[in-house]
């Protein structure tokens, strides 16, 4: 039996907005793989656009030069602090498959849970942890799983986390994710369904920008050695 690996990656503006200030990128690893970078800019709109694009950049660049993940995050907080004196942040989520190490390496500067399920069981990576480019020496917090089928992964921005806040109401995405895992859905669906969630909560009018990611191990039983990737977005 193989394993097939699905990303999939559901983002939207703050209502009214005509720029995201999340930015999310991929890049191949130099010896197998992929590095997934989701960035979160302070503030809003265009300003926002540029400190996520900054950071984006800079972590996929080294990335994809072979830096180890715990590394490019820490370089893509001294890039940000430096450029801009310490007065901006961001948080930064990164999943990479590592198939070198057979492994799923999640690397956490948010104060958004990533949760892992696997079955029945769901694992909340929530260890304190900051935003980079503001103090000096902000660290990642670095996991490490093994690559085993039937494994999701999910990373998003607050925009997802703090879903209904304003109209008084708070977003179970703990149960909503453990259901939609528990149906076996692809990475995809499962994406589409937590956004959808969100934006039903902020009644249609999301109050931040949100993205999530998800990535998804599933059994792979078609003997079909294509890499395929697939976007889609509107433009108004």
């Amino acid at each position: 039996m193989s394993i097939e690996v699905q990303v999939a990656v559901a983002k939207v503006n703050k209502w009214a907005m005509r720029e995201s200030g999340d930015t999310f990128e991929m890049v191949e690893r130099p010896h197998g793989g992929l590095s997934l970078v989701l960035v979160d800019g302070q503030s809003h709109g265009a300003g926002a656009k540029t400190i996520s694009n900054i950071v984006a950049r800079k972590a996929v660049s080294l990335l994809g030069e072979g830096v180890r993940d715990g590394a490019a995050a820490r370089a893509a907080h001294d890039y940000l602090y430096t450029a801009r004196h310490g007065k901006v942040s961001a948080t930064l989520n990164m999943v990479s498959v590592d198939l070198v190490t057979h492994t799923l390496v999640i690397s956490r500067n948010t104060h958004c849970p990533v949760l892992v399920v696997q079955q029945d069981n769901v694992r909340v990576l929530d260890d304190p942890s900051e935003a980079i480019g503001i103090r000096m020496r902000t660290r990642p917090n670095i996991y490490e799983l093994p690559i085993a089928p039937c494994l999701t992964i999910v990373a998003f921005t607050d925009g997802l986390l703090d879903a209904g806040v304003r109209k008084g109401q708070s977003f179970a995405i703990l149960s909503l994710t453990r259901e939609l895992c528990s149906q076996s859905l692809d990475a995809q669906r499962i994406s589409d369904e937590l956004l959808d969630a969100a934006v039903r909560l902020d009644q249609g009018r999301p109050n931040d920008d949100i993205s999530v990611l998800v990535v998804a191990t599933r059994e792979h039983v078609q003997h079909d050695p294509t890499r395929r990737m697939s976007v889609r977005f509107p433009i108004e």
